[in-house]
This record gives C-alpha cells, sequence and structure tokens, in this order.
C-alpha cells in the first residue's frame, strides 16, 4: 500500500499514559503534528487515488450497464418491429403463436394457416371443415341420384 515505503510513526510513554492508545499522540515522520494510530499509518494520497479509481469505474461501470440497457431496448424494439401480424385481423402475433409458425426443421410438420393468428387459425380451420362437410354431402347426394341422360349431340343418333 507504500509502494515499497515504510512509515514511520514514533510516539513516547508518557503520552500513552496520558491519553491511551487510542489518542492523538502518534507522530509520522514527515508531518508537523500528531495523529491517532489509524491517521498516522494511514496514505491519504493513495487513499485519495483510490477514491478517484473507484469513482472512474464506477462511472465506467454505469455507463456500460447504460449502453447494454439501450442495446436491449433497441434489439426488443427490432423484434417487435418484425413480429408477424395476423392477415386476418391485423393483430400481432404472441410469442408462443411466433415460435410455432417458425420452421423448425425437414421432420417438422408445418402449420397449416401460418399468417393467421390462433383464433383466426381456428375459425379458418372450422370453416374448412363445414365446406368438406359440405362437399362430401354433395358427391353423396350426387352418387345417389342416378345419372339422368339429356339430350346431348350423341342423342340424336340414337332411334
Amino acid at each position: 500500500m507504500y509502494d515499497g515505503k515504510l512509515p514511520i510513526v514514533v510516539t513516547g510513554m508518557k503520552q500513552l499514559q496520558e491519553h491511551g492508545p487510542a489518542g492523538a499522540i502518534f507522530r509520522r515522520f514527515g508531518r508537523p503534528y500528531n495523529q491517532t494510530l489509524l491517521e498516522a499509518i494511514g496514505n491519504p494520497r493513495r487513499e485519495a487515488h483510490d477514491t478517484r479509481q473507484q469513482t472512474e469505474h464506477a462511472a465506467r461501470d454505469r455507463e456500460h450497464k447504460e449502453q447494454l440497457r439501450r442495446a436491449a431496448e433497441q434489439q426488443k424494439a427490432e423484434r417487435e418491429a418484425s413480429r408477424p401480424v395476423c392477415t386476418g385481423c391485423g393483430t400481432r402475433f404472441t410469442d408462443e403463436r411466433w415460435k410455432d409458425i417458425e420452421p423448425a426443421g425437414w421432420d417438422v410438420p408445418r402449420d397449416t394457416h401460418p399468417r393467421l393468428c390462433d383464433d383466426c387459425k381456428q375459425q379458418a380451420v372450422a370453416a374448412e371443415r363445414q365446406a368438406e362437410q359440405a362437399e362430401r354431402e354433395y358427391q353423396e347426394q350426387d352418387q345417389a341420384v342416378p345419372e339422368q341422360k339429356t339430350g346431348g349431340w350423341f342423342s340424336r343418333l340414337r332411334p
């Protein structure tokens, strides 16, 4: 702490008896006044330097944390700007829905409606099922009714 130097501190027995070890009875060589022991062996220039270093370090640390916070806010804003929007109702996708539409791999099935939110997707799936059901019913009715021959071009050639 003293950069290779040792403080030399002296006192007298008479002062120790009068004031005790906690009194201002110690004299450090190079200083013209008596001090307490902690003040006499202290290094005020070094302590001031250390305090300045700590203050500068704390300021740099605060600035670095502020830069990190701003970068995180910017990344969050960019992420929100790139968040998909439902083509049906115009709402932004939730994180879960966004994750569901992301391509995961070759063996993972793809989402059937990647541009719709969950509510619009459910409505679209229900509408598709109804359309499929109606198509099946129509085909069943079409097969149940025998084909009626209508007068066409070939019917003129038949007797």
